[in-house]
C-alpha cells in the first residue's frame, strides 16, 4: 500500500542511488503533460527536501517551460531489480541555467559530461512509496554514449545553435528562457 512521507529519508535516498533511470512529469496550466525518462548518473539528493539533476540537451525543453510557468513537478523511480517499489517525489521545481550564480556550485556534484543544458532543482514537499508489484524486472546493460558523443561533436557553439533552434519554445509555444541573459 502507498505510504507518504514529508521528506526523503535514508532508505529512500539509498533506493534512489541504486536506480539507473527516473521519470520526470510536468504540466503547464494548459497544453500537454510532459513525461521524460532520465539517466546518465544525473540525479542527486542534496538534503531531505531538495533534489537536483543535471538536465542534458534534448530535442525539447518542456520541463523548463512548465517549471517557469508554475513549478509543479513529479519525479518517479521504479525498482527494476530486487524487491518491488515505486517512489515518487512531489514538489516545486526551478531551473538553474549556466548563467546563474548557483550553476558552478551545483555542477560540481555531477560527473563531467558534454551537453549539460540546465540543472533542475526541486523542493520536495511529499514523498510517496507504493508496492510496484506490476513493474517488470529488467537487467541493466549500461549507459548509452550517444548524447555525449553527439554533443562533443557539435561543440559549445553547435550546442548553443541547437538550443536556439530547438530548445527556446515548448511544443505548446511556452518560453523556456534557455538563452535569456
Amino acid at each position: 500500500m502507498a505510504k507518504q512521507f514529508d521528506s526523503i529519508d535514508e532508505r529512500h535516498s539509498a533506493f534512489i542511488q541504486q536506480q539507473k533511470i527516473f521519470f520526470v512529469a510536468t504540466a503547464g496550466a494548459e497544453g500537454r503533460i510532459n513525461l521524460s525518462p532520465k539517466g546518465m548518473d544525473s540525479f542527486r539528493v542534496c538534503s531531505p527536501n531538495t533534489i537536483r539533476w543535471l538536465n542534458y540537451t534534448g530535442s525539447g525543453n518542456e520541463t523548463a517551460a512548465h517549471l517557469y510557468e508554475n513549478g509543479r513537478i513529479t519525479v518517479m523511480f521504479c525498482s527494476y531489480e530486487g524487491p518491488p517499489l515505486i517512489l515518487r517525489l512531489y514538489g516545486n521545481g526551478r531551473v538553474i541555467y549556466p548563467r546563474d550564480p548557483l550553476w558552478h556550485e551545483s555542477l560540481a556534484r555531477f560527473p563531467e559530461k558534454s551537453g549539460a543544458r540546465q540543472i533542475i532543482e526541486v523542493e520536495v514537499d511529499l514523498v510517496q512509496t507504493s508496492c510496484g508489484y506490476a513493474v517488470p524486472l529488467f537487467e541493466y546493460q549500461g549507459e548509452r554514449d550517444t548524447l555525449v558523443r553527439w554533443s562533443k561533436k557539435k561543440g559549445d557553439a553547435g550546442i548553443k545553435a541547437y538550443w536556439e533552434e530547438h530548445n527556446q519554445i515548448s511544443i505548446d509555444g511556452k518560453p523556456t528562457h534557455i538563452l535569456d541573459e
